[in-house]
């Protein structure tokens, strides 16, 4: 399998020998990324020693290095063409070993090339091949140092033939020379084993390493495979939800709003008075009921289209300061029956902004009615609308409840989520308020913003963008002046701050 095998592969390899393949398969690729390398430094080796041997046994000696090359090169061909998974690495260490101790032979052959058996002393012309096969030891020593590092088998059938002739060589020399070149050249060769064994130690070191991230890459992809089963399931899960909410919402909606109906008329005697006055209670406590159950049916759905992504703003140019004013009257019965007392803090010269009326009628009715609910009898409820820093606009309600602890902010933000004051003192509530509220400005690029203290009230504030702001053009008469837009005239200040806590509303 050429350029590599895949992991599971690897691991079978490796299971019972330690890396034994990836080990097998760097020499492979060692041996074969430098074959033209190797047989260059033969012929060169081989023309060399013809300045002291005979042309025909430096010949000789080269198509044998070269016959020895080849049968190496084959089997290491043959083991990248064994499917990993059928890779014995016991049964192919042994053949590379042999094709190696072959290779090492032939090299060790060139010690042999033009050698002196009368026994005669060396002269110049003999030191200088001598030294040439001392420098050529360590060329061999060198490379297959480098190439076989990761098999250590290998390394020794390969190097030692050629240490073993050259150090043979220079003890049937005799000359002290020839003897100190000996003990260099064995000098030499466990130097090298040395280096060898440390670099094995290295690349076994980096193996273990990548068989590390092999593991992590595993587990990231199984777990990622898992997380998008989850978020798979989780959005057939939410589609249901909304294919199921708005199914039923027709048909909650349309006995719901019967049960309205009559019980309002039952309850208003329209079609005459009724004779027992429990009746007209219990009338009184049906439509009580049923209006509580349409509004939370109706928050639920607000929720659910906006969970969905299909809430859609119908925008337009809207004064916010008429907004939040219509809201008041429509609750201000509500608060004198409760003797609370709400104070308008209004900047009448706002300029128009670009949103949805409806949307932003209903965030300021759900401010307002949550802080009508947790204010207590006799409490002062504050509206104000005004400009921020940024040349946007806000509007703010704030009260004179409970209050809410701070740790409790994420939770009152949730759906559902209610302050554990909030539960104790105030009315009840389905707890979908800020929920929706939150939702709804943030469609509108907008933030809410909620700044409470335990036992001194609630301030809940909404920032619209300066983007929604529509800047009045306002042109001159005859005098040419290109057209402009007015600062806001508020101060660029909220008006209240207090530290930033949780509101309890529902």
């Amino acid at each position: 399998m050429r350029g590599g095998a895949p992991r599971e592969a690897r691991a079978r390899g490796n299971a019972q020998g330690g890396f034994d393949y990836d080990l097998l398969l760097m020499f492979v690729r060692n041996e074969l990324s430098a074959q033209a390398t190797i047989l260059l430094l033969a012929v060169i080796f081989s023309l060399a020693s013809m300045f002291w041997a005979p042309w025909t046994e430096a010949i000789i000696w080269l198509f044998l290095v070269i016959a020895a090359k080849v049968i190496l090169l084959e089997c290491c061909c043959r083991f990248l063409d064994t499917p990993a998974t059928e890779v014995d690495t016991a049964s192919w260490r042994r053949r590379l070993t042999v094709a190696e101790a072959i290779n090492g032979l032939a090299w060790a052959g060139f010690v042999l090339v033009g050698m002196d058996w009368t026994g005669i002393s060396p002269g110049n012309y003999t030191l200088a091949s001598n030294v040439f096969v001392f420098a050529s030891l360590v060329v061999v020593l060198a490379i297959r140092m480098t190439f076989a590092a990761t098999v250590m088998p290998i390394l020794y059938v390969g190097t030692v033939p050629m240490t073993v002739a050259v150090v043979a060589r220079y003890l049937m020399l005799g000359d002290v020379l020839y003897l100190a070149l000996a003990a260099m050249a064995i000098g030499v060769h466990l130097y090298f084993i040395f280096l060898a064994k440390g670099l094995r130690r290295t690349t076994l070191h980096m193996f273990e390493l990548r068989a590390e991230k092999d593991d992590l890459i595993a587990k990231l992809e199984e777990a990622k495979a898992i997380s998008d089963e989850a978020r798979r399931r989780a959005e057939a899960a939410n589609a249901a939800k909304s294919r199921f909410l708005a199914t039923m919402s027709h048909e909650l909606r349309t006995p719901l709003n019967a049960i309205l109906g009559f019980s309002e008329v039952m309850k208003s005697e329209v079609m005459g008075p009724l004779s027992n006055p429990v009746y007209k209670e219990y009338a009184a406590n049906i439509h009580q009921s049923g209006t509580h159950l349409l509004k939370l049916i109706n928050e639920i759905l607000d929720l659910s289209r906006i969970e969905a992504g299909r809430y859609e703003l119908n925008e337009e140019p809207i004064r916010l300061v008429n907004v939040v004013d219509d809201c008041h009257r429509l609750l201000k019965l509500r608060a004198e029956s409760k003797e609370q007392q709400i104070i308008e803090d209004f900047d009448e010269n706002l300029p128009q902004i670009w949103a949805d009326e409806r949307a932003l009628r209903q965030v300021c009715l759900n401010l307002l009615s949550n802080a009508l609910k947790f204010t207590p009898r006799g409490g002062i409820i504050t509206l104000s609308v005004g400009s921020t820093d940024d040349g946007g606009q806000y509007f703010s309600v704030r009260d004179t409840g409970p209050g809410i602890p701070q740790e409790e902010i994420p939770k009152v933000l949730q759906a559902f989520g209610q302050g554990s004051l909030a539960q104790k003192s105030a009315e009840g509530g389905t707890g979908l308020g800020l929920s929706i509220v939150q939702s709804l400005v943030e469609l509108h690029g907008g933030t809410l913003e909620l700044r409470s203290e335990v036992g001194k009230g609630t301030d809940v504030i909404v920032h619209l963008p300066r983007k929604r702001v529509l800047q009045p053009v306002r042109i001159s008469g005859n005098d040419g002046d290109n057209a402009s837009t007015p600062r806001p005239s508020r101060p660029p200040r909220l008006r209240r701050p207090m530290p930033n806590v949780a509101t309890g509303t529902g």
